[in-house]
């Protein structure tokens, strides 16, 4: 009798949890959602039709919402949804708008706000969607990070910082700046001991979405294990704290290290907000300026294209080899090295640059010598540059793939001169896309939307 109550009990209590994991139905609105990271929380005032006395939260990721094109929370959108308990709290499983619709979305991209027009239409400005930068907050290191440029930089400032990278670090010595944008400052430089040219990238570690771009770019550099000619070298990364200055290596046990992988993963600075952390990346020196200048300052090449065409692919198989998956491949992100052959004709060298988005995949459980083994590490975060995402990252479902997209659309770019003008900058880039209307869409948002359509006529070509 006392077994076949325990048994009972038993079944009842299992009965119970099965109930008790779900799934529920609930609605509400969006609490807030990070359309960077692709997740945020919904704030549920209803639950299986009965009014809640106080919202409860509801985390919710951009692979649960139904919806076309890029998937994304307005905060305050309404939405219905089911959802279930688990050891991290409540999770949904699907949301949609009232009524079992498609969620409406937010109008923001993992991009700032960009105009942009094709060349081949000066008569009238052909505006359109998101753009190719990402946002304000996590927007990657400029394009003109490594090129050497005639711009008027600030001598005082130099001189300030040469005092304070020759005191923390004597074997280089600053020469120039040639490069600045929001998340900081590149110079031209020289080591002492030889006289070789290098550039210095100066990040400032003030805010949680720097600390991870940097982190990410040395994360990716550092673990590769040899050199490739068309992939920029990091030569030293330095660790700066007001005036303590110390070299990074891969994995380090440093307490100032750990102070920033702390904030990267946490998205709020961890350490004291009253010291000045710096990163310092001293790599290869391009003095050609990026693909997208050297190309389209040039007349087409047939040979130029070749030799270009084969120096990415290369360099592509060996990040993936590597583990790594870039994220942002895009011609300004494409340096030069100018160079001759020994006939003295130009003789291009391309390194592919500027880490910031890029991912390195564990190895855990796959063979490192396979390289479409980084192909089996899936990744979710809407990033990079529209007009060279794929459209299973405007999905948030990719792999590295999304990479091999974008190479294909580059070249496209190359071979055809396939090029619009950013409204804003007034500069021409390459890229391609799908006229709809008066609006250029992104080839990977326009395949995303009409996934059979297919690329049977060509863009504009160059003027």
């Amino acid at each position: 009798m006392a077994e076949g109550g325990s048994s009972k009990a038993e079944e009842e209590e299992a009965t119970s949890a099965k109930e008790d994991s779900g799934p529920f139905h609930g609605s509400g609105v969006c609490k807030w959602f990070n359309v960077r990271m692709g997740f945020g929380f919904l704030s549920m005032t209803s639950r299986e039709g009965m009014p809640l006395e106080a919202p409860v939260d509801v985390f919710v990721h951009q692979s649960k919402l139904h919806m076309e094109g890029f998937r994304s929370l307005k905060e305050g959108e309404v939405v219905d949804f089911t959802f279930k308990k688990s050891s991290k709290g409540l999770e949904s499983l699907r949301v949609t708008g009232p009524g079992g619709g498609p969620c409406v979305g937010s109008e923001r991209r993992p991009k700032s706000i960009q105009k942009r027009r094709s060349k081949g239409d000066s008569r009238e400005e052909r505006s359109g969607g998101q753009s190719s930068k990402i946002s304000a907050e996590t927007k990657s290191w400029p394009s003109s990070a490594h090129r050497l440029i005639n711009n008027n930089h600030r001598e005082e400032n130099i001189t300030k910082v040469r005092q304070r990278m020759v005191s923390s670090q004597p074997k280089y010595e600053l020469i120039q700046e040639v490069g600045r944008g929001t998340y900081g400052v590149v110079y031209e430089a020289v080591v002492r001991r030889t006289g070789a040219r290098v550039a210095v990238k100066k990040i400032r570690c003030h805010s949680p979405e720097n600390v991870e771009l940097a982190l990410r770019e040395f994360w990716a550099l550092s673990s590769i294990q040899s050199q490739h000619p068309n992939v920029i070298h990091l030569e030293e990364c330095v660790l700066q704290r007001d005036a303590l200055a110390q070299s990074m290596s891969h994995g380090s046990t440093s307490s100032l290290y750990r102070e920033l992988v702390e904030t990267s993963l946490k998205g709020e600075i961890t350490f004291n907000p009253r010291c000045a952390y710096y990163l310092w990346f001293v790599m290869d020196f391009c003095d050609g300026g990026d693909m997208n200048a050297y190309l389209l300052s040039r007349k087409p090449s047939r040979r130029t294209n070749t030799s270009f065409m084969l120096q990415l692919s290369s360099a592509l198989a060996f990040l993936h080899r590597n583990q790594i998956i870039h994220r942002d491949l895009k011609p300004d992100n494409i340096l030069i090295s100018q160079g001759r052959t020994p006939a003295g004709s130009p003789e291009p060298t391309l390194k592919v640059a500027d880490f910031g988005l890029s991912r390195v995949c564990s190895a855990s459980g796959l063979n490192p010598e396979d390289p479409a083994s980084v192909n089996k590490c899936f990744l979710s975060t809407a990033c990079g540059t529209d007009f060279y995402m794929a459209p299973e990252v405007w999905e948030g479902h990719y792999t590295a793939k999304a990479d091999i997209f974008a190479l294909g659309v580059i070249i496209w770019a190359m071979v055809e001169r396939i090029t619009f003008v950013d409204t804003e900058t007034h500069k021409e880039l390459l890229g391609s896309y799908v006229l709809q209307g008066s609006e250029i869409v992104p080839l990977g948002e326009a395949l995303l939307e009409n996934p059979a359509w297919s690329c049977s006529s060509r863009p504009g070509r160059r003027a």
